[in-house]
């Protein structure tokens, strides 16, 4: 547990603490004042007021949307299903600036359906909510299906048999059951809309701001670092407390799972109203999903010329003057810098999954709630506290081509860890105690007995790390060096720019992104063991 600790201590705790210590200790005393003057200003009132509205309505929207398909992924068997399975994942893995480019292309203006229609939601209130339940219709689907699947109709039917009607039997028998995994992926919605950044970012403009968006805007735009480490504090209490609340909702839903049958009960739908059901979430994911993804694709290839790939050619040329170098070099940068990211979240996050799963107690349950934090702590913070911490020997890593991966790495670890963790928890310790007995290392026996049944799990914890380590922005923003831009920043900079030529690059980018990501999904998927297709990411 040392070596994440420590890794967690050095990259994370301390770039964070760095940015409030600087913004309230002046002049040699700590101004905890200006917490009360920054929010009782009328304009960080409406941010405040906004980031938790928004982050309700997204949350509630989501819930109406995606449960119907949690229900049809627990308990329909189709064809198509393990591809449709990971379309859905697709948009949680994309980058928060590519879904908030996706949307601009189909509801802003001159989008697609203003050109066809003219239906534009000028208000951009409901660009973000879809948005929103695109980006995290995955979680409700996973985390209420991969549930929903493991409950037995049995208990259901014999409710009915003795005489209550099908709303009677599922509210008092399958609703219990399902209450914490609702509220478990509620939580996590909420969470990540509450703390979204690159989708309100492109689709808010001036009028509509998160905390991490006016935490962006006060930290590099204004440069009021006190302000900005009133709003962090903020952001890093709500965030606490959510994950407190979503720790204990996950404790509830573990004791439910060893009541029930956990066997599959998926079958083809029957009757009318099944059917209906089923087109009713194929209908819903291709035109939530698959529509903003597929006006992406179609904007990237429509030329001034006619339809083509100007646009990606021009990816391979400098003299638009957005970037020191061709934009095609984000490609490669992503490449590289996720690849390394990948590696260290498997390290930081194999380690701590590994010690989770020897140790038992409050503070191993601290361990692991700490292991979440940098999922919803502002990532715009961690970054700006990056240049002015780890600016000095033996830690003087500004110039350094690591400091993106190690900051993608602390997105990546979270998932490592919900990925392993399960699986290692599985293996019976009593065979490392054999193997210990027989004179193998601890070492050889984590090779011998460990490796050999985590070895697919690995693999997975392995492809959501890279994807979202390729995804990164809110941090990269800050520290992705001019001549070394990742994907998301070089979408995002040309969104920043006048032009149908930087409007055009962009959404090449972001196509070339998207298919990377839905790659990876898919690979992701065909690895999955068939028993644990219905399981959480």
């Amino acid at each position: 547990m040392v070596v994440p600790v420590v890794f967690f201590g050095v990259f994370f705790a301390y770039p964070v603490a760095a940015i409030v210590e600087r913004g309230l200790h002046v002049d040699g005393a700590w101004e905890f004042g200006r917490i009360l003057d920054v929010l009782g200003q009328s304009d960080i009132r409406h941010v405040l007021w906004f980031t938790v509205w928004q982050a309700v309505a997204s949350t509630a929207l989501t819930l109406l949307i995606a449960l119907p398909g949690a229900y049809v992924f627990a308990r329909f068997e189709f064809p198509g299903k393990q591809v449709l399975r990971a379309v859905v994942t697709v948009p949680f893995v994309l980058p928060t600036v590519v879904v908030g480019t996706a949307f601009l292309a189909l509801l802003g203006n001159g989008g697609l359906l203003d050109e066809l229609w003219g239906v534009r939601l000028d208000t951009t209130v409901w660009a973000i909510l879809l948005a929103h339940v695109f980006f995290n219709y995955a979680v409700v689907v996973r985390t209420v299906g991969g549930l929903w699947a493991q409950l037995d109709p049995r208990q259901e039917e014999a409710a009915r048999m003795l005489g209550a009607s099908r709303f009677a039997a599922w509210r008092t028998v399958t609703l219990p059951a399902l209450g914490p995994a609702v509220a478990a992926a509620a939580l996590m919605v909420f969470l990540f809309t509450f703390t979204s950044f690159g989708v309100v970012q492109i689709l808010g403009g001036p009028g509509f701001s998160t905390l991490e968006v006016e935490i962006y805007r006060q930290t590099a735009q204004i440069f009021d670092l006190s302000t900005a480490a009133v709003l962090t504090i903020v952001q890093f209490v709500a965030v606490g407390m959510i994950l407190a609340v979503h720790a204990w909702t996950v404790r509830r839903r573990e004791s439910a799972l060893r009541l029930v049958d956990a066997a599959h009960t998926a079958r083809r739908p029957r009757g009318a109203g099944q059917w209906a059901l089923l087109c009713g979430v194929l209908v819903s994911v291709a035109l939530l999903i698959v529509l903003p993804l597929g006006v992406l694709v179609e904007r990237s290839l429509d030329a001034p010329g006619g339809y083509g790939f100007a646009y990606y050619r021009a990816l391979t040329s400098a003299d638009g003057g957005t970037f020191l170098v061709p934009p095609i070099n984000a490609i490669g940068n992503s490449l590289e810098y996720a690849l390394a990211a990948t590696a260290i979240a498997l390290l930081i996050g194999g380690l701590a999954a590994a010690a989770l799963t020897r140790r038992a107690g409050r503070l191993v349950r601290g361990f692991d709630a700490l292991l979440m934090l940098p999922l919803g702590v502002s990532a715009v913070t961690v970054g700006f506290g990056f240049l002015i911490t780890l600016d000095e020997p033996p830690l003087d890593l500004r110039a350094s081509w690591i400091l993106v991966p190690l900051a993608q790495a602390l997105v990546g670890v979270p998932f490592v860890v919900r990925t392993m963790l399960p699986v290692l928890r599985a293996v019976d310790g009593r065979l490392r105690e054999a193997a210990a007995v027989l004179g193998a290392s601890p070492l050889r026996a984590w090779r011998e007995v460990d490796l050999p049944m985590v070895r697919r799990a690995l693999l997975i914890a392995a492809g959501f790390a890279f994807a979202v380590s390729l995804g990164e922005f809110g941090a990269t923003v800050f520290i992705a060096r001019p001549d070394n831009p990742t994907l998301p920043v070089a979408v995002a900079r040309l969104l920043g720019r006048a032009g149908d030529l930087n409007y055009g690059q962009a959404m090449a980018l972001s196509t070339v992104l998207m298919v990377v990501c839905a790659v990876s999904l898919l690979l992701l998927e065909r690895m999955r063991p068939a028993k644990a297709a219905t399981g959480e990411f």
